[in-house]
């Protein structure tokens, strides 16, 4: 491990040499996923390599206190590219770093060792998780207000020839290129000037880092064409939200460890056992997958987005789907969790799913019944006649599990666990001081 790193950092050394590279951005992330940077000369980063980049880790959210602050970025030499925005003139490169203390130990507060740390885990019971989100998005006109103004009135699949959404997607896959992300699918969504695109199935570590790669890139192509992009889940009212449902497997080597062809559905135990995890945890978990108050308007709402802790192969009302898998590629073999939303912080979302996961697996939980019919059209005692329960309607409710969820401690590690509460509940109460528009309007006139 020790000399492979060293080749990947000899690499990047001559490639930043031999391409004339005049800054180098290191990157990280914060516990809510905002995406962080400091820029070093060419000249430092040997350095840098060897001995990290030292900063106040308390002036980072979630991060150190002040009485113990500072802390290393190391650079993570295979997550070098060069970046296709710049002057060609000034070419600059970046890479993904990881937060160490300053003894080397891998930092507390970084949501990307939370993350190693857990593969770290599966990889201990023999797995690998392999992701593959579609990862949802608005294009508002930036009109300098707070009420955000649809491009287009177009919907699923519509070709939007007459207005820039449609360039504006076509630059982002083009840089999601130079930048070694390879998209799957692209497309307009089902909401006006909604958008989508599909990243291509990769390692949990290597998916995360695209994710924040292209929130980035579909946000800074926007900019520079005089309109934004948001990531958040619910902007509209009357229409679906973004959504980022996200497609997992695990491999045993160069195996799908979900797929057994004499199984009638095609999954394993260990599939089912993987699933029957997620859905046993599904509630605890929602406060890290979808950490916004708004992140549960878009679930309340409905459409296409789960409000139902259950699975099924062809229902998108579950939370959780098993697409058919592909004849002849055993490969294929996944399921698709249905809730995440793209505000998420994908180191931590990535790590609950697979403690989930994996816990299901240890414990040999059993698949409860595969939900058949469609959930929302059921009554709530309907619902739980067959055992079905729902996630929380709230932020406030689902940081409620989530305090008391073991499994979510030991995935985030108390350092994480204990910010993260303290910081959304902080959140929560400002949210229930502030009078909305809603209230102004129904009551206002009337007492």
């Amino acid at each position: 491990m020790e000399e492979e790193r060293s080749s990947q950092q000899d690499y990047v050394l001559r490639t930043v040499e031999e391409r004339g590279v005049r800054l180098i951005r290191l990157w990280f992330t914060d516990v809510l996923g905002q995406h962080k940077s400091v820029a070093i000369s060419p000249a430092e980063l040997e350095a840098v390599f060897a001995e990290g980049l030292q900063f106040d880790g308390s002036a980072i959210d979630g991060f150190s206190r002040i009485q113990e602050s500072d802390v290393l970025a190391r650079p993570d030499a295979s997550t070098f590219e060069l970046l296709p925005w710049v002057n060609e003139n000034e070419p600059s490169g970046t890479i993904f770093c990881d937060i160490t203390n300053l003894d080397g130990s891998a930092f507390a507060g970084d949501p990307r060792q939370v993350l190693r740390r857990n593969i770290d885990k599966a990889r201990e019971l023999g797995f690998e998780m392999f992701c593959a989100p579609e990862v949802e998005f608005f294009y508002f006109a930036d009109n300098n207000t707070m009420v955000p103004q649809p491009l287009d009135k177009a919907s699923y699949f519509d070709l939007t020839t007459a207005d820039i959404s449609s360039d504006l997607r076509k630059r982002t896959l083009h840089m999601l290129e130079a930048l070694s992300i390879p998209v799957e699918y692209s497309f307009h969504e089902d909401s006006p000037s909604q958008h989508e695109i599909d990243l291509q199935y990769t390692d949990a570590m290597s998916m995360a880092d695209s994710v924040m790669t292209l929130r980035l890139a579909v946000k800074k192509i926007a900019m520079e064409n005089g309109v934004y992009a948001t990531f958040m889940p619910k902007p509209l009212n009357g229409i679906q939200g973004s959504g980022m449902h996200t497609h997992l497997s695990l491999f045993q080597g160069d195996e799908n460890a979900f797929y057994d062809s004499d199984s009638e559905n095609g999954l394993s135990p260990v599939a089912r056992s993987f699933i029957a995890g997620l859905l046993h945890h599904a509630r605890e978990i929602s406060a890290i997958t979808n950490q916004l108050i708004n992140s549960y308007k878009r679930i309340n709402e409905g459409y296409e987005a789960p409000r139902y802790v259950s699975w099924a192969h062809n229902n998108r009302s579950a939370l959780i789907r098993v697409p058919i898998t592909k004849p002849g590629k055993p490969d294929s073999t996944r399921v698709e969790y249905r809730a995440l939303d793209p505000s998420c912080n994908p180191y931590l979302a990535f790590s609950v799913l697979l403690a989930a996961g994996l816990r299901g697996i240890q414990d040999n939980m059993e698949l409860p019944e595969e939900a058949t019919s469609n959930l929302y059209n059921l009554t709530r005692s309907e619902q739980q006649e067959l055992g079905i329960d729902r996630l929380p309607t709230s932020l406030s409710e689902a940081l409620d599990e989530m305090e008391e969820s073991s499994l979510v401690r030991e995935a985030l590690g108390d350092h994480i666990f204990e910010w993260f509460l303290r910081n959304k509940r902080a959140e929560w109460n400002e949210y229930q001081q502030q009078v909305t528009p809603f209230e102004l309007e129904r009551y206002l006139p009337s007492w």
